[in-house]
């Protein structure tokens, strides 16, 4: 269906269910839905925290994946992850219900707002664009938000707020974002990543560059060529931001201390505000930047925007402290590119701990195999690295690759096959003042979990 014919499905669709309701993403366009006046069923495996309040806002939630979970939907929503070997996507496609996928009924949702914020790129996304919903908080512009991580001031990964402005992060896998249609689009850069989906970074390229049309601005970061080739053909305003003073946007009198980031906001010359920011590393600053900047153009004043950035102390799984062990400090974050990883060590490095110990889970193999050297050499500022098992996700181990290939190949690092050998590992081997950070887009948070249960 094209865009119109959903659009029009939507407009006439009285009760929708959701296959894969309980992830992060799909309970938040549910209950978007729910907030719509739709009659929402879903799916999952395992009932969780999510299911639990989707049940209170009046869903019937099934915890099984089954035809008959389908019957009487006039639309299914599914996520990427979700093919046809499904039961109920078989069941829709044999009966002729519609199905529309959750970046396209996202697109649907954020059609009616006045000023949508697409936040896209290969790294930072879910942080930018949680720092932006901050910052608008500290306006008080009531944003509605879909987030990719949950941000504890608004209690989960999404928010429904005014028709005015509609915040999201827009995701390229499988060319998600080109359901959406920002009026203000971010792009942070552009890197080899979702293996496969994109064979080349042509391909990818070419995405970012579809993913903008519709906007009448985007920031992006000053010199990036992948980024300067989305946008040879793009015939709105293009905003930069950067490090130098011939950008748009930069930081003045840039400062770290204890690796934070004190810097004088300034645009186009023009000094607006200090700021100062709550979360470590490089990556974050232009992160920073980006949502400054979007803000700005938005009509925030530069000392509110600097409010909401030094009040702002991360998102769920991203260099998130979970706590403490015997002196050790225990992070987690989701990083799981080697780009990402390189960055967050950096962070962790600059915090001045005796030693940084991570402990790495893989995701996916066919990202493990495609950029496997790259990830060999993307340990630099960990004093000692730990592998887990590859976390499969949607995928079979038909590539012949294994952690504990990675393993053999970074100098000094070990494998283990369990959480609980790792936990096991890192409690009789530690020392006060190490930091200990847990690292995938998994669930190796459970070894975080493993290591501060029952803490004394």
């Amino acid at each position: 269906m094209n865009t119109q014919a959903i659009f029009d499905l939507l407009d006439q669709a009285k009760k929708i269910h959701f296959i894969g309701i309980g992830g992060i993403s799909m309970y938040g366009a549910a209950m978007f839905a729910v907030h719509r006046g739709y009659a929402v069923t879903g799916s999952d495996r395992a009932e969780s925290e999510h299911t639990a309040k989707l049940r209170e806002a009046g869903v019937r939630v099934y915890l099984t994946h089954d035809a008959h979970n389908a019957e009487g939907a006039d639309a299914i929503v599914y996520t990427a992850a979700v093919d046809e070997s499904n039961p109920e996507m078989a069941y829709a496609v044999a009966n002729g219900i519609p199905t529309v996928s959750r970046a396209q009924f996202l697109g649907y949702i954020m059609r009616g707002y006045h000023n949508r914020i697409g936040v896209s790129g290969t790294h930072g996304k879910s942080t930018t664009s949680a720092m932006l919903t901050h910052i608008f908080l500290a306006a008080g512009r009531d944003p509605s938000a879909a987030l990719g991580a949950e941000l504890s001031e608004i209690g989960g990964a999404y928010r429904i707020g005014s028709d005015e402005d509609f915040i999201f992060e827009s995701c390229e896998y499988k060319d998600s974002f080109l359901s959406f249609s920002p009026d203000i689009a971010i792009i942070l850069n552009i890197d080899h990543d979702h293996v496969d989906y994109f064979r080349t970074m042509d391909q990818m390229v070419q995405s970012f560059a579809k993913s903008i049309e519709s906007a009448h601005t985007v920031i992006v970061p000053a010199g990036d060529q992948r980024v300067e080739q989305a946008l040879r053909d793009y015939k709105g305003k293009i905003v930069r931001i950067g490090m130098t003073q011939d950008c748009d946007y930069h930081p003045f009198s840039l400062i770290y201390t204890g690796g934070l980031a004190r810097f004088l906001f300034t645009a186009q010359g023009e000094p607006l505000s200090m700021v100062f920011l709550n979360v470590p590393g490089e990556h974050n600053l232009m992160n920073a930047l980006a949502a400054a900047a979007a803000a700005h153009i938005s009509g925030i004043d530069p000392s509110t925007i600097a409010k909401g950035l030094a009040n702002f102390h991360g998102a769920h799984r991203r260099l998130e402290q979970k706590g403490n062990r015997n002196g050790m400090d225990v992070y987690d974050d989701y990083a799981h590119h080697p780009t990402e990883i390189r960055a967050t060590l950096s962070a962790v490095k600059a915090l001045g701990y005796r030693r940084v110990r991570c402990v790495f889970q893989p995701h996916t193999y066919s990202r493990t195999a495609e950029l496997f050297d790259d990830f060999t050499r993307a340990f630099g500022d960990a004093d000692e690295v730990i592998f887990a098992d590859i976390y499969p996700a949607r995928e079979v181990n038909s590539f012949g690759v294994s952690s504990a290939d990675l393993a053999r190949a970074v100098p000094g690092a070990r494998y283990f096959d369990s959480f609980e050998k790792i936990a096991d590992y890192l409690c009789t081997t530690g020392h006060a003042g190490d930091v200990i950070l847990t690292m995938g887009a998994g669930d190796i948070d459970r070894v975080a979990d493993l290591l501060l249960k029952d803490n004394t």
